[in-house]
Parts: structure tokens; sequence; C-alpha cells
């Protein structure tokens, strides 16, 4: 499949769909101002805090209204991050939609596809340039507003409503993950396109395709990499790990029901026993966002390919 025979093909679509597209880039600069300017203001009114003397831990005269103030522009800006967070979670529904609906599955209810198809582009090419389209201008811009995201989330780790970076509307819009989502559901939207051939059927399938996909792997997230075991004596990480299991071992390591301790008929397992702690520290952030991007990376691979086997029984 070489290039030069993509380009008319890629070329049509963007100009069907110019519209579309720039609406969407609109949206994403629009909310990444957004994001931006509410950091900016957040970070002046800290500055201006930070000058009256007043404390927000401590209790001072006259400093009242000073810290209300003060919190509830923090409060707006952690509310504004939180609903980017579920933006960018479903964005890749969106993708896949779009895909699904008026990019494959208009084209094929209207039997427009064949007027493509007779003069001289290959099924192949078409359906290519379908896919490239969508996905270089989402990986772009979905990279681009993941970046701004992670960067809003770290100024907001200093202030009074910190973002857990393991929440899931939290690590769901940042690192590798919302493009392994976006990719694997604009493979999936190509997919029931071809498969259902009718607009809004393809469109509810692909939307419905996205709820167990999240749901299973926000599942199994904790299992795609090895947790670190610590005592709690000595687990020091409740504001930056994830703690997934906790239990209490004897001093043989063996686990051990906590209930039956305590008082003077407790079993000789009880002395020495330990309260422990299974977690992902932060350091597991980047394993387990690769993981999950691989995982989804393979699904959307098996979802093009099998795009392509349909579309080649549709020409048959």
């Amino acid at each position: 499949m070489s290039t030069p025979a993509l380009r008319g093909p890629v070329r049509v679509t963007v100009r069907l769909h110019r519209t579309a597209l720039w609406i969407v880039g609109a949206l994403a600069l629009a909310g990444i101002a957004a994001v931006i300017a509410t950091q900016l203001w957040t970070a002046s009114a800290t500055d201006t805090f930070a000058g009256t003397g007043c404390s927000v831990a401590h209790t001072t005269r006259g400093c009242g209204i000073t810290v209300r103030d003060f919190l509830d522009v923090e409060l707006r800006s952690y509310r504004l991050l939180r609903y980017a967070g579920m933006v960018m979670m479903l964005l890749p529904a969106l993708v896949g939609v779009f895909v699904a609906g008026p990019l494959i599955a208009r084209e094929l209810e209207n039997g427009t596809f064949r007027l493509s198809w007779t003069q001289g582009v290959p099924p192949a090419h078409w359906l290519a340039a379908r896919l490239v389209v969508p996905a270089a201008a989402t990986v772009a811009g979905v990279c681009v507003l993941s970046a701004v995201f992670a960067w809003a989330r770290s100024r907001a780790g200093s202030t009074d409503y910190p973002l857990d970076v393991y929440e899931r509307d939290v690590y769901g819009a940042m690192g590798t993950v919302p493009v392994g989502y976006t990719l694997c559901m604009l493979a999936l939207g190509a997919l029931a396109g071809l498969l259902l051939r009718r607009t809004f059927p393809a469109m509810i399938a692909t939307v419905v395709a996205y709820g167990p996909l999240t749901l299973i792997l926000n599942r199994v997230r904790e299992h795609l990499w090895p947790t670190v075991r610590s005592t709690e004596d000595s687990w020091s990480g409740h504001d930056t790990s994830w703690a997934v299991d906790s239990g209490t071992l004897t001093a043989a390591g063996k686990p051990l029901d906590p209930t039956v301790c305590g008082g003077s008929g407790e079993p000789a397992a009880c002395k020495g026993a330990v309260s422990y702690v299974d977690h992902h520290p932060l350091s597991h952030f980047w394993p387990l966002q690769l993981v999950e991007t691989g995982i989804l990376l393979a699904l959307a691979a098996l979802a093009v390919a099998l795009a392509f086997r349909v579309l080649r029984g549709l020409h048959a």
C-alpha cells in the first residue's frame, strides 16, 4: 500500500468531513485554553493568598472570608479538572462513533462508496483513508490534551484539592492510555460500520462496546503489574500509592484471620503477626500504562484486520 495511492482518498476524506474536523479542533483548543487559564488563575490566587498572611491549616482572626474565597478558587479548579478527565475518558467513544457512523456506515448505507471504487480507488485504500485521517487527527489531539491535563494535575498537587494519579478519571486522561483507547475505539468503530452497514446501529454498537471494554480493563488494571508488599508500619505511600489488598500474616508468612487475635484465648500464630498492604507505588504508573496500552493496541490491530477481511467479503 503506497503513500501516493492513499493521498487521493485521504484528501477526499478530509474535504468531506472538514467541517467536523474544524469543530472538533476548535472544541479541543477551547478546552485546552480553559484548563490553562484556570490553572494560571489559581496560581495567581495562591500568590495573592500567600501575601495576606492567612493560613488554611491554622485559624487566624479576620481570615475567615479570605480563606473561604481562596478555597472556592481551588475547588473550582479541582472540579474543572474532574470534568476534563471525564471528557478525556469519553473522547475515545466519540471517535469510534464518528468512524462507525458518518465515516463508514453512512457511505455503505447510501451506496456512495461505489463511486470511489469505480474511479480507480481500491477498497483497501478507501478503508485505509477512513482510518488514517481520524487516527492522525485524534492521536495528535489526544497527546496534546493528555499533556495539558498532566501539567494541570501536577500543579493541583500543591493545592488543598489534589488529584490522585490512580483515580480512574485521572489515570485514564494521562499517559499513553488515552491514545490506546482512542485507536482501539477507532478500529472497533470501523469494524462495526462494515459489519452493520447502517449508520445508527453502527454508532449504537460502538458505544455499547466501549462500556465492557473500559469496565474489564478497569477491573484487571491492578493485576497488569506485580504489586509491592509493605507492612502497614513501613508503608509511607498513603497519598501516592494505590492500595489493592491488605491482610495479616503470621511470623512464618502465612495468611491469618486478624479477628482470631486478641484476648486470652488467641492462638499461638498471632504472636509476631504483622499487617501488610499490597500496593502500586507511584513508580508503577508508567509500567501499568504501557501494559494497558499494549493490550488496547493489540485489540485495535485485531479489529482492523477483521475490518479489512469483512471489506474483502463485501467487494468479492
